[in-house]
């Protein structure tokens, strides 16, 4: 069996590790892959948005499955596309993945189906957005703009001249075509979660959720990223309160995904928050989290490849998954200047000496001459696996000393009020 995953960065090289263990024994592809994904597969230097290169290249080879990382092909089409080649994919259609394209389309999904979420009011114009800012008492608030902006779309607004001046932002092409909607929703207090659930369409299987840490500083300052670190178990989330997710807000969404005439099939993230008065979505990808996949797949104790199969043929209901009893805790090593900008080209020294009991992803590198070099914002995933946070949390941080590059910048508090509730 041949299997290519598209992507290049640390999501990816997570994905390839964990379909390559398959008890079917593919022959792993990436495209474009990177340097660490070409110790496990074989690289094909395609762009993950060369939607019919890509295709061109999984029908020449064979390609029995291919798994899409990113957000953009998704959004792109990329599920259609192969489709029409008679090729089979894991992931959504381009109709399902707008769950993730569009802010207002989801939104729109969630009022329809009954899932609790923030109030919000939708506007493609900057004029009726400044006089319905004017209307509102309560700040801080939430300015979102309509498409993806890799994850520096959301701003959260103080006051109301903090509020014009991020919707003046957005009609003015600070985000370009994603800024040409926007929301405005209700600020919500509360712990942030991750929730994945592999779905056929119709059958869900969750996976175990997942913390994410979104802002490049300890203590949850500074701007948002990325992802700059995760870790699973939720030590806070109540058994109670992840049923709640996946009965009020994941399964409603699938049956009205699927009402809609766009079925959801693959694998959907759903951005959750725990308030005093519930628990309410933020937001749904149409793909595996970044950094969260990475800290999630090394517990994983069923064949990930055999579930992808499954959903695609929409053979979910029945099957279970089961997850090693081990903790992990990742780490992300960002680039000097990220998120604002990012360092290229400097030399990455230390990943001959990593300890046992962690993975390292490679997210943003390069290979020159037997060497590893930056090449982008977020460079390294660093995840430590231990019978306790505490143990997990210790290795992955021993591997962190150990890794050095030129304005390497990590946060130093993952998993840190886990490791405090564990001892509690």
């Amino acid at each position: 069996m041949r299997v290519m995953v598209v992507g290049s960065g640390g999501r990816e090289h997570a994905l390839v590790e964990a379909l390559a263990t398959s008890p079917l024994e593919p022959e792993m592809y990436a495209a474009p892959g990177n340097p660490g994904i070409s110790r496990i597969a074989q690289t094909v230097d395609i762009p993950a948005d060369a939607l019919t290169d890509l295709r061109d290249f999984a029908a020449e080879h064979r390609i029995d499955l291919t798994v899409v990382g990113p957000e953009s092909p998704l959004i792109g089409g990329i599920a259609e596309c192969f489709w029409e080649a008679d090729l089979k994919v894991f992931g959504p259609s381009r109709a399902a993945a707008r769950i993730e394209g569009s802010k207002v389309f989801a939104k729109e999904v969630m009022r329809h189906a009954g899932v609790p979420t923030a109030r919000f009011e939708a506007f493609d114009r900057e004029a009726p957005a400044l006089a319905y800012l004017r209307t509102l008492d309560e700040f801080p608030a939430v300015v979102k703009v309509d498409g993806t902006a890799a994850g520096k779309g959301v701003t959260i607004v103080r006051d109301r001249e903090e509020a014009e001046y991020a919707v003046r932002a957005a009609f003015a092409g600070k985000f370009g075509a994603a800024g040409e909607r926007i929301v405005i929703e209700e600020y919500l207090e509360g712990r942030e979660a991750s929730v994945f659930a592999l779905t056929d369409g119709e059958s869900i299987l969750p996976f175990l959720p997942a913390q994410d840490y979104k802002r490049i500083s300890d203590g949850d300052e500074g701007p948002n990223t990325g992802g700059m670190g995760a870790y699973s178990p939720i030590m806070w989330m109540e058994p109670a309160t992840y049923a709640s997710v996946l009965e009020e807000i994941i399964r409603p969404t699938v049956k009205q995904m699927a009402l809609i005439g766009a079925p959801y099939t693959g694998l959907l993230y759903a951005g959750v928050i725990v308030t005093e008065t519930g628990t309410k979505a933020l937001e749904f990808n149409c793909r595996f989290g970044d950094p969260e996949t990475q800290a999630l797949l090394p517990r994983l104790g069923t064949d990930l490849l055999e579930l992808m199969i499954a959903a695609g043929e929409e053979d979910l209901a029945g099957r279970e998954i089961s997850w090693s009893a081990e903790k992990t805790v990742c780490v992300v090593l960002a680039s000097e200047g990220y998120p604002e900008s990012s360092s290229s080209g400097d030399e990455i020294q230390g990943l001959d000496r990593i300890p046992s009991g962690v993975y390292v992803y490679h997210a943003a590198t390069e290979e020159r001459d037997g060497k590893f070099f930056t090449a982008g914002g977020r460079v390294l995933n660093v995840v430590g696996t231990g019978a306790s946070v505490i143990e997990a949390r210790a290795r992955a941080y021993a591997a962190v000393e150990a890794i050095h590059f030129p304005g390497m910048q990590y946060r130093t508090d993952i998993a840190l009020e886990a490791m405090e509730l564990e001892d509690l």
